[in-house]
């Protein structure tokens, strides 16, 4: 699945590319027709990991054109078809009603599938789908629907709407899907701001954050990890929904985080046919794919069937380069991170073109299991380019269709166990499989638990938590007492001192609803946080900070004013902890300021109070912010490092034209001093915040960067609120570069100059030397290399970089919208920093050809 979000941009940008195509088509050996092949023909292709074992499942006719797959609880395996999927280049018939959901059984326990039954037909484009009890949630046709089993025998025989809106938007590459099950038993989905919940018979949709593009999984923490087609790897460092509660803050880390930048891959044939082929770097001189391009259904592989230095790893389906990359992920504090255990060959991949990994699961016998759409084209009518275009034609891709195969890895020799009909199991029997080291048993024992209902087994439950050997048993064990609604405040207070991390963790999450509603509850948690935060791991100190907002404002504040002052180097903590103070943030503002510990000045209290002041100015509260204006007018001067900081948040947060000013009482006397020095260009932007008697706002100076529109500025707002969290550790929160770290970027050239060529630095890193402003800056004197921030999304990026152009004097205007994402796609193959030197070289050829035009 191509890039399409930026095709109209390419055609601009690679005129010269799509106008001679035809005569630049690769005519290199492999690169004839790829006639479709047998099952066994394809088996054959395959190169594997050595020590592993790759079975089929199922094929044609059974299954065809799988593009999603999940397992019940009696071993079965359903999946999605989207049988009218590009059934000819044209994609036409793409609204006929052939698509389906179909059941594969293997009767005999050979591994492979014997009996498909078709439980629900006639549909348009599947897309997603979850199970529930005697049934399936389904997303078809641009909606969600509820289906029943009502007879037992695998056939719907209801269909209910749930949502018509759930994919209304959107084409089949970029509309919501997923339906992915968490811990939390909320039903998230991917490239979607909505998830559901069963809550007392009905289905509950609720807000979320954004979240990838095709394919969501989570660990065994319930992290949520997904990815886009250019970026193989993101999750979520935090729950959901903590970090979007602060209407005044938007939050730089701890959702949607990259976890590496090694976009590199490896196929075992040539990739041709490609949607951006034509473009230089993203095929090398054979013809292969050089990094990812369709990036899709992340796995966070929990099952016990691969050797134990599999588990936990995140297999990435690749179905453009024909493989599936393996990452290894590591826990570094409060963050992950992600590295490809063998650099140069994949954990999966085939010489077959037509091998399309689109979707993976692990199955009940710890398993993993690989979706293969086996078709020559995969790319949406929407976005084909001509280039692909002719591709596929010429090499008689687009037929055959409605083929698909499912796959199976397992270590060699290895013989599955007889699959449990959990479905069947008693009480004791599923809370036992909540201690399983099988992830899917876990999962799967939980949710069969909470949709059963049988509150009998309180006891039980509350056993394991408090008895249970198994960490991750514990865990889930108190997600399904909270799922059961049968989670008791006294308990879960008791385990806030537990031994385990993750458990207390959890504890303090489960409280929050209780905290909400019962004064004691709520004065009890807050006495017993403020008791224990000294000793406590990183990990309960930033649940701590997400779930402060529950207790009472004086607790509250106390706690993260601890926790601020000592874990404030960490981003994702600021973050926490303004998630924390909605409408809270100038008070918390005044206790910092009266405090002897920010005193002295740190750049990480620097920008905090920055972030402080940005949100307070949001939330626009008139006695709030004359209080605070008034707090910050010592009468002496200069202005301090903590006024500074304050007013240009001020300016940062009330920089919008379309705000309306804010009205006080009486001249803060701060702002129409002239001994006060305030920055000028804070001090327009501040005179248009606020007003007062004898001064009127006027909107013709509310711009204060006369080359910004209003959307501009909020660019502007936003990426410093990212360029204080990513940037200013080495650049300083001035932008006056910090020595043994990285230059200036005051009036350098390579921010005020080619907007390509700033993108590229950002994309892929840049190594010294490097000259600014006629000085040559080298290592000891800087960071040998800038890396690469390339996990970043485009919107990002282009706020950062929006913004050091037009700040501390820089005025170089906006960066064009289209400017990152353009030169992602067209910079694609560079995995390694550039050299100043060389990048501009590459900017200066890269205008040759328009220029030649």
């Amino acid at each position: 699945m191509g890039k399409p979000a930026y095709f109209s941009g390419l055609i601009c940008i690679g005129l010269f590319c799509l106008l001679s195509f035809k005569t630049n088509i690769r005519t290199e050996p492999g690169e004839g027709p790829s006639p479709a092949k047998t099952p066994t023909e394809e088996l054959s292709t395959f190169q594997l990991e050595p020590g592993l074992d790759i079975q089929l499942v199922a094929a044609e006719p059974m299954v065809e054109d799988p593009v999603a797959i999940t397992f019940d609880a009696d071993g079965r395996l359903w999946v999605v078809e989207m049988r009218g999927f590009m059934m000819n280049i044209d994609g036409a018939g793409e609204e006929k009603k052939v698509g389906r959901i179909s059941i594969l059984e293997d009767t005999d326990g050979d591994g492979r599938m014997d009996v498909s039954k078709v439980y629900l037909d006639s549909l348009v484009m599947p897309r997603a789908m979850a199970l529930i009890p005697n049934g399936a949630l389904v997303a078809e046709n641009g909606a969600l629907w509820l289906t029943k089993d009502t007879n037992g025998d695998l056939k719907a025989d209801t269909k209910t709407l749930i949502d018509d809106q759930y994919a209304a938007t959107g084409l089949p590459e970029h509309a919501p899907n997923g339906l992915w099950r968490s811990m939390d038993n909320w039903y998230y989905n991917a490239k979607a701001r909505v998830r559901y919940k069963l809550a007392n018979g009905k289905w509950l949709r609720d807000s979320t954050e954004f979240r990838g593009q095709w394919g969501i999984s989570h660990d065994d923490q319930g992290r949520l990890y997904y990815n886009y087609n250019w970026s193989q790897l993101h999750a979520d460092l935090v729950p959901p929904n903590y970090l979007s509660r602060n209407k005044n803050h938007k939050p730089t880390t701890g959702i949607d985080y990259g976890l590496t930048i090694d976009r590199r891959v490896y196929p075992i044939r040539p990739n041709p046919a490609v949607n951006r082929g034509y473009i230089p770097g993203t095929l090398d001189k054979e013809g292969h794919l050089l990094e990812f391009t369709a990036a899709c259904s992340p796995l966070f592989y929990r099952g016990t069937a691969l050797p134990s230095a599999y588990y936990g790893n995140v297999f990435v389906c690749e179905p453009a380069g024909n493989l599936v990359k393996r990452n290894v992920t590591e826990s570094k504090g409060l963050s992950l991170t992600a590295h490809d255990p063998h650099p140069g060959k994949e954990f999966l991949a085939s010489t077959d073109e037509r091998f399309r990994p689109v979707h993976m699961a692990t199955g009940p016998d710890g398993a993993l299991y690989i979706a293969d759409m086996y078709r020559g084209l995969i790319q949406h009518k929407a976005y084909v380019t001509p280039y692909l275009r002719e591709q596929t034609l010429a090499r008689d891709l687009v037929l055959p269709i409605n083929r698909g195969r499912i796959w199976r890895i397992v270590p060699q020799n290895w013989k599955a166990q007889k699959a449990k009909k959990l479905s069947e199991a008693s009480v004791d029997e599923l809370v036992a499989e909540l201690s399983s080291p099988d992830g899917w048993h876990r999962d799967m024992a939980q949710g069969l638990l909470i949709d059963r209902a049988d509150k009998r087994v309180e006891a039980a439950l509350t056993n394991v938590v408090l008895k249970g050997t198994q960490p991750l048993g514990r865990f889930q064990a108190l997600w399904t007492l909270d799922g059961l609604k049968l989670s008791k405040s006294e308990f879960l207070l008791g385990l806030l001192t537990d031994p385990n991390t993750l458990v207390k963790t959890t504890a303090i999450r489960l409280l929050e609803p209780f905290a909400k509603t019962d004064k004691t509850v709520r004065t009890k948690l807050g006495k017993q946080l403020l008791g224990i935060w000294e000793q406590a791991p990183i990990e309960q100190i930033l649940q701590m900070a997400l779930s402060a907002s529950v207790l009472d404002p004086a607790d509250a504040q106390s706690l993260l004013a601890s926790i601020v002052q000592r874990y404030g180097d960490s981003a994702l903590i600021r973050d926490a902890v303004m998630s924390s103070l909605p409408n809270q943030e100038t008070a918390f503002l005044q206790r910092l300021l009266a405090s002897p510990q920010w005193q002295t000045h740190e750049p990480t209290k620097e920008i905090f109070l920055e972030m402080l002041a940005t949100a307070a100015a949001r939330n626009r509260n008139p006695a709030q912010l004359s209080a605070l204006l008034a707090k910050l007018d010592t009468g002496k001067e200069p202005l301090g490092w903590q006024q500074k900081a304050i007013l240009t948040g001020l300016s940062m947060g009330g920089s919008s034209s379309k705000m309306k000013p804010v009205k006080l009482v009486s001249a803060p006397s701060l702002l129409t001093r002239s001994a006060a020095k305030v920055d000028p260009v804070r001090l327009a932007t501040l005179n248009t915040l606020f007003e007062w008697p004898g001064h009127v706002a006027s909107k013709a100076v509310a711009q204060t960067k006369s080359l910004l529109n209003d959307e501009e500025q909020k660019l502007f707002v936003l990426g410093r609120q990212h360029y204080l969290s990513t940037c200013s550790g080495c650049h300083g929160t001035d932008g006056a570069g910090l020595a043994r770290f990285a230059p200036p970027l005051i009036g350098s050239d390579w921010v005020l100059g080619d907007e390509k060529r700033l993108a590229l630095i950002v994309l892929h890193g840049i190594e010294g030397p490097i000259e600014v402003n006629k000085k040559m800056y080298d290592a000891p004197d800087i960071l040998p290399v800038m890396p690469s921030h390339s996990t970043m999304d485009d919107g990002v990026i282009t706020a950062i970089l929006t913004y050091i152009r037009n700040e501390w004097g820089n005025n170089a205007g906006p960066m064009g919208r289209r400017t990152v994402g353009m030169t992602r796609v067209t910079s694609q193959g560079r995995v390694v920093p550039w050299t100043a030197k060389e990048l501009n070289k590459y900017v200066l050829e890269a205008k040759a050809p328009a220029n030649g035009n």
